[in-house]
């Protein structure tokens, strides 16, 4: 699955949050805490410095205060 590069959607964090857990995409609800679901501080650090390098303006700190798909959609501007 092809979800790097491109503008940031609600599906693209999903999906790339569920590759992260090994998880189906449809699986990850959009308001739950991630934490709850296994995104640990790693993987954590890990989005966002993918998400830096593509020019998003968010960091870890960021992120970890409201770690949930919609939070993070909000914060990265999805369509």
């Amino acid at each position: 699955m092809d979800v790097t590069g491109g503008a940031f959607t609600v599906e693209r964090i999903r999906a790339e949050v569920a590759d992260l857990l090994g998880e189906d995409p449809a699986d990850i609800p959009l308001d739950e805490n991630l934490a709850d679901w296994g995104l640990d501080s790693i993987r954590l650090m890990a989005l966002a410095e993918r998400w830096r390098a593509e020019g998003a303006e968010v960091g870890f700190v960021r992120l970890a205060e409201r770690p949930s798909v919609e939070a993070w959609a909000a914060l990265l501007g999805a369509a």
